[in-house]
This record gives C-alpha cells, structure tokens and sequence, in this order.
C-alpha cells in the first residue's frame, strides 16, 4: 500500500562538535536512506539542515542525528522548526558550501587519534597511503591544532599550504567518501612529508627519516619527536641507560616519566589496568593514564619511587609506525622543551633548542597552529562512590577547547587563571571554553603563550571580552597585565581569591547553586589578609564567601625555599608539635640529623622570631613536612614530590586505617575563625617512629586523619551554620586519590552531599573557570565598584 502521509518541511539547527568530525556527509547519507530531499551546511553557530519528507522517516532521521553521529561528533543540542509549504526547488539532496555570517557558538573538535580503517590503510601494502605519517579521515586527525579560523574548512587551517593531488581532491569532493571534506585529507603525494635532522646539519626526509630515527631509539639514542600539538623527547623505555642518560640531560632526577606502549597487550607486561582505564587509553582523546606499575615490568628509574605508570598508546600515526618496530614497543615520551619552558612546537624552536638534549629531531612540514600538550588523567572506583571518578590532572590534547556549560548567562569575560599550571578562560553565553594547559607563568615565552592562547580563543568564537577576571596576588603576571589594561582594553579588572576561584571552579562544573562548603587544600594563595592561605574550609556562593576554618600556620623557613626543602618545613612543624625544643625535634625525628648544628640554630631562631618565615596554613605544606619528617622527600626536585612520594606509599590501596590507630587533629573552637591543629598529629608520628611503626602504616594513619578532619569539620560548621549540606572539594591536594575518593565516601556517610572536579583540573588548572564565575557574579552585584574586590 502506498504511504498517505503528506510531505513536510523541518529546519533542523544541531549544535556541538559537529564540525571537522564528518557531520555533514552523515547527514548526507541518512538523508538517502530516508528517501528525503533538502540540503545540509556547515555555520558559525554549527550544522543547518532543512530537509522535506514523510513525517515518520523525518522522525527516525531526526533521532539517529544523535544516536548514529559519528565517532569524533558530539551533539549538544538538535532543536527543529516546522517550515510552511514545500520548497518547489528541491531535488534530491546537496551538501552546500560553509556560511561565515552569524554569532559563533560552534565547537572547535579536539585532536583525535587515528581511527581503524586510516590504521588499516596504514598497515596496508597495497593502499597508497602505505606507511605515510599524516593519513587521516573525517573521523580522525588533528583539529584544534590546525585550525586558525572558524568555520573549519581547509583554507583556514595551516592544511592550506598543501594542494591536494586528483585523488585526494576527488576523495574531499565526494560526500559517500570518508575523506568528504576532510580538512588535513593528504597522501605522499601531496601532503607533509617527515624530516630528520642530526646536530651536524645532516637531513633525511620520508621514509629514511622514520628508519632513521627508529634505528637512533632502539639503539639507545634520544630523539626529539614532532607530534601532533608540539615536540616530545623520546628513548626506548625498556633501556635503563638510555633513560638514565634522558634524565641527566634534562635535569630531571625523579619526575616520572610518561611512556607510549605499542598497545594494551605491551601495556599488560608492566601495568595493571581495568576495562574502564583501557577505554580511557583507547579513546580517541589518547591522554596519558596512571596505572598501577607492575614490578619487573621496566626500569624503576622511568618513575621513580611511585607506584604508578603514565601511559599512553599512540595519537598520530607516526608513533604508529615508530612502535610497530619489533625491538622498539615502548618508548618514554616526555615534553620536548629546555626545563622551565613550555614545549616547543614550531620547528625552528625545536631546532635551536633541543640539540643540548636529543641527538636526532624528527619533524614535519606541516605547522602546529597551536600548542597542545598531553592530557593526563587518573580512574579511581570505589564501592561506596555512585560513579568512579575521572580526575583531569592535566587537561588539553583531546579534550581542549570543548567548553563547560554552566546553564547560565554570562557576562563578556576573559579569566587568566593562576600562576603555576595556568589555562585562560572565555566565556560565551552559556558556556565557559577553557583552553588547554599552557603551564607555569616563569619566564617570557610561557607567558606570551598565555596571553596569545587567549586571542586565539576569542578569535575563533568570536568572543569579546569586555572584562578580565585575575587572582588576588599583586604580584601575579597576569594580574598585573590586566590591571595595566584596566580602561583600555578591559572595562573592569576583577580580582578573585584563589580559593573562592577553585571552589566556584568545582560549583559550576557541577551547576551547583546556592550556599555551599568549600574544602580547598593546595601549596599555596593569597589570602584577602594578604598572607598565604592553602588549608581552607569557605562558606558562601559564587558572588562571596567568607572563612569557616582553616588551618593552623606554620612558618615557611626561607620563603620559598622552604618549597624545594621540605626538610625546613617539617623541622618547623616539629618545633610547633614539641614546644620548640630542638633537642626533642632531632631525638623525635631522626632524619632531621640531616641538618648541621648551625642550621637547626638558624631555622630555630627564625621560627621563633618569624625572620624570614612567612606563615602558611598551607595543607600542601602540612603534606611536604610530614613526607620530610618520615625521610620520604628531604628535597623536592619538582612540585609536590613529597606528597605524591608520600601518597605513593599507600601503593594505591584506598583503605583507611582502623579507626581506633588513626591520628587526630585538635580544633581551636573559640577562635573568631576555627584553627585546625596539626600538633597532636606531629606528635603521633613521633611517637609512632619510636615505637618502630613502619613508615608506610604512618603515611596511612596520617592519610587518614585528614580525612577524619574534613568530615568532624564539615559536620561542626553544618551545625553552625544551619544545617548546610553542599559541600565542594578542590584544590592541588585533592590531585591524591586517597584524600579525594575516601573524602566522597566519609562525607556521603555523614549525609553530605559530595562534589568533585570532572571536567576540569582540581589543581590551578581549573581556577580560571572558577574566576568567570566569581566575576561574572561581582559584575551583577551593583555592591561591586571599582576595579574589583
């Protein structure tokens, strides 16, 4: 019986990423199937479609543009209008050239690895593209690295430099070919081509350039890589000299290093993992994963002292092609840049850079619009949590720029975040595009590439900002740029505590409103009373918070240098705990014989009279001196080895301690603001280590405590305060995995409702999320004047 139903006309608006990810071919060929008429075309604001048809075959079309999009694609919202009569011009069904007019809102997509068939194609003998480093399809490749303009067509991407053979032109125009407007779409023929170069001046290009460089690792040498968002350096990772040697030329004793298996099967010779962790490593975000290590499985010098492995499986398809070697499955790649800088990801920088550590450079002809370094996350489960949690420890390829939706209208702001592991924020509408990880804010080059991260993200929303949000230190690189831009290029300059910033960071990820409890531990920030904060428990909303408890201060011995020498820290904590007799301190804590005489006179004296020793109610702090006082970390080379060495201790095993063995904190009630205690914890570890208590059972009974003391002092300040049950956790300590899961877990129990950081880090990575929320609340607030709080 022949179909009755009239024909009817839709628009249909799709938002997303849905652009560079093979969307409109989709569209394309579902249109077919459904025997439709009408067009499709890519937008500023991201896919329109019109489409004419039966109303049930226009039903199932518009539910499989979300159930059936393509891999890389991701639907936000599909919103359709019912159009009056027919269009008399329709005839079949087009693809129609991108339109540049209209409000951006479309989402640029991220790198993505390379898909199934490119790899088949890769491995292929017959297939042109045999072996050639840059295939790619609609479904995979590089994105946001490329790409210099909005809407995502090749000329706007550093792909415009290569003209497209007849095949690969014939594949891009074809819409039931995967390669249908593939922007980096490239064969030998036509595209990037591999290049390698020695010190001496020496060149080798295709594949001589691969066999080369190949040849250089499995014999032991390091080579600098160009991947697909900047430069790593490379050596085999089974051989204990060649990343020995890494180590020295890089000035990196103890930081672990990242490692790049062949597949999951190489993985599972030195790491555990469980289903979800081998989804995350096989995702086409490919981020770096902590694992557990397993004993044997490689050097211990690839990560020193921890009980974890970053691993990640290959993103492009070179590294494809230069694990694929049967001597060569594992190889450590850690960032390609001089220590202190960010990595290098223009050639010319590689070239004069990094020949004082690798021996050979492997690069390309194909330009890096925009830096993007690795991500890196951590799966933790437990059987009282709802859903594990995916912790972002460092958030960027694969996952940078996609925005967080906070459900609510935003002022035109840029935020600049913090100093150390820094990110920019715009907000547009709804939503917050945070970009990748740009680093510490030390030196010139790192901050030019902040500022630059920054206008690239404006430009490619065609975003506005017309007020800057920065942190409270004055002395912030940032926020002395803004504050200088203050009436020029930004109307107003908010200023927003570090802590009320990682707080409100973790509020809207979680679209949280309302009063809320903050619990937010790092190394450090400024305070509104201009001294160092970091042990914090805050009270209040996005617009403002006030202090509910803190930490007792302790006095950082040299300033900053008490950061590279927790040994000063615990010798401070020590002195505290035992009423400031030194001779007690060395007796209780024998790594502190360590210090000279006259070392332990000077730190005496000028903790006693606060001679250079600010003071900090700092729980990274609290972490570095008891990892110090148990001989776990004396000296740190890099930021928080002593509690990650400390954690690390725990060998990931997140069982608390029996309850009637864990340490306790002491309270300060009666002060304005309640002080946490940490002495008679101090004093417990002293009497442990007398009684011979192993140190790892210390470091558990330590982990412990803390947790404890979040939970009594959430429950104290609910109680207080009217019976507030939202609580937030954020801040770098929450980056150890005991501290966050059993910090959910125990306040679950109390009757807390527990949020932490998913979509963005919880360290400084996140804050400048937080602080488009703080400032975008102080700019609604006609209590708000001037140039900010």
């Amino acid at each position: 019986m022949q179909n009755s139903e009239p024909p009817v006309r839709r628009r249909i608006r799709v938002t997303g990423v849905v652009q560079g990810v093979g969307f409109r071919p989709f569209v394309y060929k579902l249109a077919l199937t459904h025997e439709l008429t009408g067009w499709v075309l890519n937008d500023p604001e991201g896919v329109l479609i019109e489409v004419t048809g039966r109303a049930g075959a226009l039903r199932r079309f518009g539910a499989e543009l979300t159930t059936g999009a393509p891999p890389q694609a991701r639907v936000d919202e599909v919103l359709v209008t019912e159009l009056p009569g027919l269009d008399p011009q329709a005839d079949g069904f087009t693809i129609r050239e991108s339109t540049h007019e209209g409000r951006r809102v479309t989402v640029v997509p991220p790198d993505a690895h390379v898909c199934a068939d490119c790899l088949a194609e890769l491995r292929d003998p017959a297939d042109r593209r045999y072996r050639y480093p840059f295939i790619n399809c609609t479904n995979c490749g590089p994105r946001y690295s490329i790409v210099r303009q909005l809407p995502y067509d090749r000329a706007q991407t550093t792909m415009a430099a290569f003209t497209m053979c007849g095949p690969c032109g014939r594949e891009y125009r074809d819409p039931l070919d995967r390669r249908y407007h593939a922007q980096p779409n490239a064969c030998p023929a036509c595209g990037p081509r591999l290049l390698l170069a020695d010190p001496d001046g020496g060149r080798w290009d295709g594949e001589d350039a691969l066999a080369g460089a190949a040849r250089a690792l499995a014999a032991g040498r390091i080579v600098a890589v160009k991947s697909v968002g900047g430069f790593h350096l490379a050596v085999d990772a089974r051989n204990p000299e060649a990343v020995a040697r890494l180590r020295a030329r890089k000035r990196r004793d103890s930081k672990p290093f990242a490692v790049l298996a062949r597949d999951l099967a190489t993985v599972a010779g030195f790491a555990d993992f469980d289903p979800a962790e081998a989804e995350l490593l096989e995702s086409s975000a490919r981020p770096i994963v902590l694992v557990r290590k397993r004993a044997g499985g490689l050097p211990e010098t690839v990560a020193p002292r921890n009980p974890n492995l970053g691993v990640m499986l290959p993103s492009a398809p070179q590294h494809h092609l230069l694990v694929d070697r049967e001597d060569l499955d594992a190889l450590v790649m850690t960032s390609g840049n001089v220590s202190g800088y960010p990595i290098a990801y223009r050639n010319e920088d590689a070239l004069a850079q990094l020949f004082g550590i690798a021996d050979l450079i492997l690069f390309n002809d194909r330009e890096i619009e925009t830096r993007v370094d690795d991500s890196l996350v951590r799966y933790s489960a437990h059987p009282e949590l709802d859903r594990p949690v995916v912790s972002f420890l460092r958030r960027a390829r694969g996952y940078a720029p996609y925005p967080v939706e906070v459900g609510v209208e935003l002022a035109p702001l840029v935020a600049y975040g913090a100093e150390l592991k820094t990110t920019v924020a715009l907000a547009g509408g709804t939503r917050v595009y945070l970009s990748q990880h740009i680093g510490d804010l030390k030196n010139d080059e790192t901050f030019e590439s902040h500022r630059e991260t920054a206008r690239h993200l404006a430009a490619l929303h065609e975003l506005t900002p017309r007020h800057a949000a920065v942190d409270l230190h004055p002395q912030f690189r940032a926020t002395r740029f803004a504050l200088a831009e203050q009436g020029g290029a930004f109307g107003r300059v908010l200023q927003v505590q570090h802590h009320h910033a990682h707080m409100a960071s973790c509020m809207a990820e979680n679209r949280l409103t309302g009063r809320t409890l903050g619990v937010v531990f790092d190394g450090a920030g400024y305070g509104v009373d201009g001294t160092t904060w970091g042990g914090e428990f805050l009270l209040g909303t996005y617009r403002e918070v006030r202090r509910a408890a803190h930490l007792r201060p302790v006095p950082l011995l040299g300033g900053d240098r008490a950061v590279k020498e927790p040994v000063r820290t615990g010798f401070a904590l020590a002195l505290d705990a035992l009423d400031g007799d030194t001779a007690a301190v060395v007796a209780a804590f024998p790594v502190l014989e360590l210090l000279d005489e006259q070392q332990r006179h000077v730190f005496g004296a000028m903790a006693r009279r606060g001679i250079n020793a600010p003071l900090a109610s700092s729980m990274g702090r609290l972490f570095d001196g008891v990892a110090a006082l148990l001989g776990v970390t004396t000296h740190a080379e890099y930021e928080a080895q002593g509690p990650i060495e400390l954690e690390g201790l725990l060998g990931r095993d997140l069982a608390m301690s029996a309850p009637a063995e864990r340490y306790r904190f002491g309270c300060e009630d009666t002060a304005e603001v309640p002080e946490i205690d940490p002495r008679p914890v101090v004093r417990a570890v002293a009497a442990d280590l007398a009684a011979g208590v192993d140190t790892a059972t210390v470091a558990r009974r330590f982990h412990s405590a803390v947790v404890d003391m979040v939970v009594d002092r959430c429950r104290a300040i609910a109680a207080a305060e009217g019976g507030t049950r939202q609580v937030v956790l954020s801040g770098g300590v929450f980056l150890n995995e005991f501290l966050l899961v059993n910090c959910l877990v125990e306040l679950g129990r109390a009757g807390f409702d527990a949020y932490c950081h998913r979509q963005v880090p919880t360290n400084d990575g996140g804050i400048a999320l937080g602080q488009v929320m703080v400032a975008d609340a102080m700019l609604a607030d006609p209590r708000t004047e001037g140039p900010g709080r």
